[in-house]
């Protein structure tokens, strides 16, 4: 079982993830931020990963820190729970329909750090959640991982929507990518013979 666990604590926040990459969708998720909560549980979920985070930021200021501190904590989860990645698959996408919108995720668990974010959140707010902490929710998670990530919303008319489609591609493609190929159990995919961490 790929499962890793951290604590981060800092003068902004103080964070406790665990997380069973070969899980069944399980999740626990408070973060005091209603609307994350709301995607780490569709994130758990579609992925199938099992999931509890807990947060206790200073949300008295905004969600910021609290966001963009998870993101870290989370891709180093991943990070850490992957272990030397021999035998993953390295690459997943996925299109994730959600009624209107359309968004295309692609992954590739790689060492290089890169995000490519190209979804237009068309308002500023979903009920007391800054839009653009989407974006700074995946750059965190992102970097921290170590892998490129590209993130294509077509179309879409309600944010929300938008949003969590992004949240449930960006499942489905780790998913994939996190999955263990038996022809190269024993072998890291690259030329290279490495992927660097």
């Amino acid at each position: 079982m790929r499962i890793h666990e951290i604590e981060r604590n800092t003068a902004e926040t103080k964070i406790k993830i665990k997380l069973n990459i070969d899980g069944s969708g399980k999740y626990n998720n408070n973060t005091g931020v209603g609307f994350l909560n709301h995607m780490l549980d569709l994130f758990a979920r579609h992925g199938r990963f099992d999931l509890d985070v807990i947060c206790n930021g200073d949300t008295d200021v905004d969600y910021h820190h609290s966001v963009e501190d998870i993101g870290i904590v989370l891709g180093k989860c991943f990070k850490e729970a992957l272990g030397d990645l021999k035998g993953i698959k390295r690459y997943g996408n996925f299109y994730m329909p959600m009624c209107e919108t359309l968004t295309l995720v692609a992954v590739d668990i790689c060492g290089r750090s890169h995000l490519v974010f190209n979804s237009d959140l068309l308002h500023e707010k979903v009920g007391d959640f800054d839009t653009e902490l989407v974006k700074e929710f995946f750059v965190a998670f992102t970097n921290s991982m170590n892998i490129t990530l590209h993130i294509k919303t077509f179309y879409g008319e309600n944010t929300h929507h938008i949003i969590e489609s992004i949240f449930k591609g960006v499942a489905r493609a780790l998913s994939q990518a996190c999955e263990i190929d038996e022809k190269y159990k024993n072998e890291v995919l690259s030329t290279k013979g490495m992927l660097e961490k």
